[in-house]
């Protein structure tokens, strides 16, 4: 199926103070569902650090869709969209919005998250939450609709018409 790659930022859990439950959550649902986890890390929220793995990921051809966990609040360390649109070639703006729209049906609280998706290469990039609950309900809404996007993005696919 498709090949995934799973940052998880966090300076807490980079260092071992906090541990990583967000990052596991997406591979095992991801998994479920048929993809491969090709590559995963822990990083800090260091702008620098999160372009350069989102850069390399994609531009070697590493995962066909790279989900980001945490660093998306209004935390004045939380720069995980600015570093995702740093290297992005093109902005998906209807992933992040539907992610919004439909986390909003279970917490006002979503409405402060400033995730963002992107395309660099032939790599889908978007950014979630730090919450495994989080998580965990964006991939049950969104995973199947991906899965198409990534077959038109990697040419597998070449129909977006529904017959």
């Amino acid at each position: 199926m498709y090949r995934v790659g799973i940052v998880t930022i966090s300076d807490k859990g980079s260092v071992g103070l906090r541990e990583d439950v967000s990052g596991p959550t997406i591979k095992k649902i991801v998994e479920e569902f048929g993809y491969t986890v090709t590559e995963m890390t822990l990083i800090p929220d260091e702008p620098e650090q999160i372009s350069e793995v989102l850069r390399t990921w994609s531009d070697e051809n590493k995962a066909d869709l790279i989900l980001t966990t945490g660093g998306t609040g209004f935390s004045m360390r939380d720069q995980t969209p600015e570093a995702t649109l740093a290297i992005a070639e093109r902005v998906v703006p209807g992933i992040a919005e539907a992610i919004r729209a439909y986390s909003m049906t279970i917490t006002k609280r979503a409405m402060l998250s400033r995730g963002v998706a992107c395309l660099r290469k032939k790599t889908l990039i978007v950014n979630m939450p730090g919450s495994p609950k989080a998580v965990k309900e964006i991939l049950d809404y969104c995973l199947d609709t991906w899965t198409h996007g990534l077959g038109v993005l990697i040419g597998s696919e070449t129909d977006c018409a529904r017959k």
